[in-house]
């Protein structure tokens, strides 16, 4: 499955109030992500959030088109909350309140990626092991 992870520019010493309003973050009501079709174009995996100092990472697992990702998230109302509630503590002001803008301010907070790695989730049972 391929990742993706986002920076935010941390004021430095409220990484205790950022850490709050992520841990109070409202989750969509499912992972499935639409197309422009109606159809599905893919699914958000997992996510999780980092912070050391002024550094904060959120990193996404996923399936799928990475731009649909990225607009069913600009169209969440809990990343919304979490865009808005982040304000007060970022040293750049990011551009979020449309889809376009978060579009574009996702893509310039990308991180590249290097390498990914990640073994089967849900591995077929061996035959041996299903004749035991």
């Amino acid at each position: 499955m391929p990742y993706t992870a986002i920076t935010y520019d941390i004021k430095g010493g409220h990484e205790d109030e950022v850490a709050e309003v992520f841990a109070n973050f409202r989750r969509p009501s499912g992972n499935v992500v639409p197309g422009a079709d109606g159809g599905q174009a893919g699914r958000i995996l997992a996510t999780a959030v980092f912070i050391r100092d002024s550094m904060l990472v959120r990193f996404i697992e996923y399936e799928g088109d990475l731009d649909a990702v990225i607009r069913f998230m600009a169209s969440q109302p809990g990343v919304a909350e979490v865009e808005r509630k982040l304000a007060p503590y970022l040293n750049k002001p990011r551009d979020t309140g449309t889809v376009e803008g978060f579009t574009k301010t996702f893509n310039a907070s990308r991180l590249r990626c290097i390498t990914q790695f990640a073994v089967p989730r849900n591995p077929e049972p061996s035959a041996s092991a299903a004749d035991q």
